[in-house]
């Protein structure tokens, strides 16, 4: 008897806006990537997509991004009538992916997926790829140049199914390199940033800065630069290489 495989169901969303209720799903894209016998993780099946009717008209700003319009949704389903059977497939995955995933997260909610766990391909290409030039779907698909995609059929970005084709060589990647649990523990952390953002220190690498100017990230607004500066303040304080005392003994 074939066992069931364990499917990473990849997703991507395009919708007239960033925040829900006030924004709705215009379009859902999705594609597996499965454990084969050899251990091995790959992309399985075709995918796919489905339009969405948001219930309330496309923002321009929007269109201008994805080219939905609302004539293209007007007779479609509703994003309850099409979530759950894409969001849910059977055999049951374990695990839901996709580039950014709390701007999925927000739009599939745990009722809708019944709770399942989800792996953020770029918190996990800061871990696994830090030296990658930029964290978008796209970049690390130029950078990357990861093996089998055919880059037609990756194409138009920001379309729902070819984004998550693209990101699916992401996760299959990911998953040959770290497992499962590792990918979804650091997803579920904020990003860890692998160079400085802003300022006078823009580019260099957290442990190259010196500690007057990581103790001033430790209060930054963004969540995961605050998060990489902890990280680093921990690593000084554990006794790194540059781990020498100062600002205040690093806020005691």
């Amino acid at each position: 008897m074939r066992s069931t495989p364990s499917i990473v169901r990849v997703i991507d969303l395009e919708t007239t806006g960033n925040a829900p209720p006030t924004h709705a799903v215009v379009e859902i894209g999705w594609q597996d990537v499965t454990l084969q016998p050899d251990g091995r993780w790959e992309l399985e099946g075709e995918g796919g997509s489905v339009l969405v009717n948001p219930g309330r008209p496309i923002p321009p700003v929007t269109m201008a991004v994805h080219h939905i319009r609302d004539e293209d949704v007007a007779d479609a389903r509703y994003w309850h009538d099409v979530a759950r059977q894409i969001l849910d497939p059977w055999p049951r995955r374990v695990a839901l992916a996709a580039h950014r995933a709390t701007f999925e997260q927000q739009f599939c909610t745990s009722a809708l997926t019944h709770g399942n766990q989800w792996i953020c391909t770029w918190k996990c290409a800061l871990r696994l790829w830090p030296d990658s030039p930029g964290f978008s779907n796209q970049m690390l698909r130029y950078w990357r140049k990861p093996a089998g995609l055919e880059h037609e059929r990756g194409l138009p970005a920001h379309r729902a199914f070819p984004d998550a084709y693209v990101t699916a060589f992401h996760v299959r990647d990911q998953l040959n390199e770290a497992s499962v649990a590792q990918l979804v523990e650091w997803s579920e952390a904020p990003g860890l940033l692998p160079r400085v953002r802003y300022g006078p220190d823009r580019g260099k690498e957290w442990r190259e800065i010196d500690n007057e100017s990581l103790v001033g990230f430790l209060t930054d607004r963004d969540v995961d630069i605050r998060f990489t500066a902890e990280t680093e303040l921990a690593r000084r304080r554990g006794g790194g290489e540059i781990g020498r005392a100062s600002a205040q003994e690093l806020l005691l």
